[in-house]
């Protein structure tokens, strides 16, 4: 634990471009949330917000106001997804505010706010630091695929989706969690911003990572990840989509890390990718996306669904529609667990032993 923190939404609890909130809110072993600023849904508890369950962090309509409420936390953290990865004028404004406090910044943004000279500056005076996170490694610190991946015994299950913004990370973790409370020893690689601001130990962050060095990234993580924990079982955390045409991803983790099984991620109530509907760029079918997977030599086990935008008669029916068409398990993880995950998890172990 790294110390306090409040997150900055930009007024977008509870919608899609807050999804690092929504994981922070959900859970963080590396900074303690003591609140949230969100004027839109201040007074109210974040959790409850987010999906009705409170959890005790407090929503604050300005900065000042958690200041005075909670005392001056260690970090602000940036938790919001922005158009373009830029940082917003109003949201400028409350980081420099951080700043002038002595608040230290941490920016998950592709904008790297510590190259604004008046946010910089404003730091330098009050020895508070600005962490962009987002920013590239030095080349010196990258690593290329080696084949190292081959002697990692464990199996390896890359939780994919049909799009972006689907909630694969929170289903990883939720996996994850879920095996380790079962008795069995999983861990995580995570594979984005949030992953590291939730206390993920091991991973990278795909989208800031120069193409050359994505695969072996890919492969470090997991084979540190194996030597230093021998764990039973390691989830990776998929990114966008193996046919996104905005930016295709998901094949690194099925050829470079050698993940042979694939828990993958859909949105029934979605039919275009990601902010692509301008664009015709239709979601292919899951059938056809199951078999693309396999012909990259892995096997999906299960499918797990985003309900947004369903009700609950409407999510219901499609798990049972889906389960049926795919002769594969269908779970709801937010709605119903993921214990059924779990116990293909561990047959999954067991044909590895």
């Amino acid at each position: 634990m790294e110390g306090t923190a409040l997150v900055l939404t930009n007024n977008q609890l509870g919608k899609s471009p807050a999804k690092t909130t929504h994981g922070l809110i959900r859970g963080t072993s590396r900074y303690r949330i003591v609140g949230v600023i969100d004027q839109h849904s201040a007074g109210r508890d974040a959790g409850e917000v987010l999906d009705g369950k409170p959890r005790n962090i407090p929503v604050f309509a300005s900065l000042d106001q958690a200041v005075r409420e909670t005392s001056k936390p260690d970090y602000c953290l940036i938790g919001v997804a922005t158009k373009g990865g830029k940082l917003p004028p109003e949201m400028q404004t409350i980081v420099a505010e951080a700043l002038k406090r002595g608040i230290s910044v941490v920016n998950g943004l592709h904008e790297a706010i510590g190259e604004k000279p008046e946010l910089a500056a404003l730091a330098a005076r009050s020895g508070a630091r600005i962490l962009d996170i987002r920013k590239p490694k030095p080349k010196d610190q990258l690593h290329f695929w080696t084949g190292s991946i081959r002697r990692v015994t464990c199996p390896r299950v890359a939780v994919l989706g049909t799009d972006c913004n689907l909630g694969k990370r929170t289903t990883a973790r939720l996996l994850t969690e879920g095996c380790c409370k079962a008795g069995l020893k999983a861990e995580m690689i995570y594979t984005g911003q949030t992953g590291w601001m939730q206390g993920g130990r091991y991973g990278f962050i795909f989208d800031c990572t120069p193409n050359d060095f994505v695969s072996g990234e890919v492969e470090h993580a997991i084979v540190t990840c194996f030597d230093e924990q021998q764990p039973d079982v390691i989830f990776v955390e998929g990114q966008s989509a193996l046919r996104n045409p905005s930016g295709p991803c998901g094949a690194e983790f099925l050829v470079s890390g050698e993940a042979r099984y694939v828990v993958l991620q859909h949105a029934p109530a979605r039919r275009y990718y990601d902010d692509n509907e301008h664009a015709g760029a239709l979601i292919p079918s899951l059938a056809s996306e199951i078999e693309l997977i396999r012909f990259y030599g892995a096997e999906v086990i299960a499918v797990t669904l985003n309900t947004l935008g369903l009700t609950e008669e409407q999510s219901a029916g499609w798990q049972r529609k889906l389960e049926a068409e795919l002769g594969l398990p269908v779970v709801r993880p937010l709605e119903d667990g993921v214990e059924q995950l779990v116990k293909l998890t561990r047959e999954i172990i067991y044909r590895h032993q």
